[in-house]
């Protein structure tokens, strides 16, 4: 967990909002299919919606101007990838309310997600459940921890 002061982290009332980060169009629809998995918990009314950018100068500039719920980046995003995204975001002053999630390659890369602020990381291939777990996860109102 981080130090540093706290901020609510805000909860969005219509759904959640969710950026997925991937050079690749397959990985960006297969990450949407997983986190789908969070209307089981949403009230009637709200939804999932999505938005993509194609590496992570585009997703940082995104996650800024839009203000999504959760970004879902992969690893390998061309153009400053994940763990730079995660890094601009969370050091920022003041920090990304958001949560990032990041989806690695190789389990030695944890270090990295760490280092970078990601909430959260999974190693490839991703199981969908947790995937959607840790998204639904987020979406309970609370503190979140800021650097």
């Amino acid at each position: 967990m981080l130090g540093g002061p706290s901020v609510a982290y805000r909860y969005n009332l219509v759904g959640v909002r969710v950026l997925l980060v991937s050079a690749d169009p397959a990985v960006r629809e297969t990450m949407a299919l997983a986190v789908r998995g969070v209307r089981r918990i949403l009230d009637p009314g709200q939804d999932v919606e999505f938005l993509q950018a194609s590496d992570g100068v585009s997703g940082i500039a995104r996650a800024w101007r839009d203000r999504p719920d959760v970004v879902v980046a992969d690893e390998i995003a061309s153009r400053a990838g994940a763990f730079a995204l995660a890094k601009d975001l969370t050091g920022a002053v003041p920090p990304f309310e958001g949560r990032i999630v990041i989806l690695l390659d190789r389990p030695q890369d944890r270090w990295l997600a760490r280092w970078s602020g990601a909430d959260a990381w999974f190693t490839k291939p991703v199981n969908p459940f947790e995937l959607a777990d840790a998204v639904a996860g987020f979406m309970t109102p609370g503190e979140k921890e800021t650097a």
